[in-house]
C-alpha cells in the first residue's frame, strides 16, 4: 500500500481492529482502551497522519493525542508498508497456539492453562511455573511443572533466574503490603462510585459504563487496577471481587489478581494468587503488631 493511500480512516481500523484482537484474549483493559482512543483521535484529526510523516518523521505521530511511542511504532510501520506485524502475530498465535510451542503441552493442557490462569504469553507460563499457579492446574504436577521451565528456559533464552525469582529487595514486584492496600483503595472508592468506568465490549450484552478503574502510581509502581471481567470471574460470580492489578516500574508491565480466600487460614482475608506464602507472613504480622 503506498503511503500516500493510508488515510486516517483506515489507520482507525488497524487500530481498532487491534484492540479486539486484545480485547478477545482479556489482555489489560486499559490497553484496549489506549488502542481505542487512539483510533477516535486518529479518526478525528484534521491533517492526514501520512503528510504529517513525510514532513516531520514518525516521531512526529507522538505529538497526537492519545498515541504513545507504542501506537506511533504500529501506525509507522502501516503507513510505510501497508501492513501490521502486531496485528498479524494477534491474528497468528492465540494463548493456546503459544503454549503449544512448550514441549510436552498439547492442546487441552494448552487450553486448561489459558482459561484457568487467564495467562496470554509465554513469560506470564514462566511466571506461574515458578510462583506455584501452574502445580494449582489439573493435570500438572511437580515433575510436569519442572518440565516446563526446562521447556521455556529454551524457548526464551534463559540463562539465570528469572526476574521474578529474585527477592522482594531487588523491587522486581511490589510487595505484598502495598498490593493489598491499593487493593483496598480501589474496591472501597469503587464501592462509593468516585471512579471513572469503562464500558468492556465482552460480556457487556447493554453496553453499561459499569467496570471501574484506577491508575495511580505508589512507591516508584506504575499501576492500573480494575475488576475481572474474564470469563471465569462472570461464571463464578466474582466480578466484584476478583481485582487485577498491573504494575510496571522498569521492564514490561506485569499483573497479579487479588482475591478473597474461601478456605483455609486466611479464609476471608484478601490474597494475592500465587503469593499465598507471603500472604500468609503478611498477616501474621499484621496480628503480632496488634497483640
Amino acid at each position: 500500500m503506498p503511503v500516500q493511500t493510508t488515510t486516517n480512516a483506515a489507520i482507525a481500523d488497524l487500530l481498532e481492529q487491534i484492540a479486539d484482537l486484545l480485547e478477545q484474549r482479556d489482555d489489560n483493559p486499559y490497553r484496549v482502551q489506549a488502542f481505542r482512543h487512539g483510533a477516535d483521535s486518529v479518526r478525528d484529526h484534521p491533517t492526514p497522519l501520512t503528510e504529517i510523516v513525510q514532513a516531520k518523521g514518525g516521531e512526529a505521530l507522538t505529538e497526537l493525542e492519545g498515541i504513545g511511542q507504542g501506537l506511533a511504532t504500529i501506525i509507522f510501520e502501516f503507513i510505510e508498508t501497508g501492513r501490521s506485524s502486531y496485528r498479524e502475530q494477534l491474528q497468528r498465535q492465540p494463548p493456546e497456539a503459544i503454549f503449544k510451542q512448550v514441549p510436552g503441552l498439547g492442546e487441552e493442557l494448552a487450553h486448561r492453562i489459558a482459561f484457568q490462569l487467564e495467562i496470554n504469553s509465554l513469560e506470564e507460563l514462566e511466571q506461574a511455573a515458578h510462583d506455584g499457579r501452574l502445580e494449582r492446574v489439573h493435570g500438572f504436577g511437580p515433575r510436569r511443572v519442572a518440565a516446563i521451565k526446562h521447556g521455556l528456559a529454551g524457548l526464551l533464552g534463559r540463562r539465570r533466574p528469572p526476574a521474578f525469582e529474585r527477592s522482594e529487595q531487588s523491587e522486581s514486584r511490589p510487595s505484598v503490603a502495598l498490593l493489598l492496600e491499593v487493593d483496598a483503595d480501589y474496591r472501597q472508592r469503587a464501592a462509593v462510585g468516585e471512579l471513572p468506568k469503562l464500558t468492556p465490549r465482552r460480556f457487556n450484552p447493554r453496553q453499561e459504563a459499569w467496570l471501574p478503574i484506577l491508575r495511580t502510581e505508589q512507591q516508584g509502581w506504575a499501576m492500573t487496577v480494575l475488576f475481572s471481567n474474564t470469563a471465569r470471574a462472570h461464571e463464578l460470580g466474582k466480578t466484584h471481587d476478583w481485582v487485577v492489578i498491573y504494575y510496571q516500574k522498569e521492564g514490561p508491565e506485569a499483573q497479579c489478581t487479588v482475591v478473597t480466600e474461601t478456605q483455609g487460614s486466611l479464609k476471608g482475608q484478601r490474597i494475592i494468587r500465587g503469593r499465598e506464602r507471603e500472604c500468609v507472613d503478611f498477616y501474621r504480622t499484621q496480628q503480632a503488631e496488634k497483640a
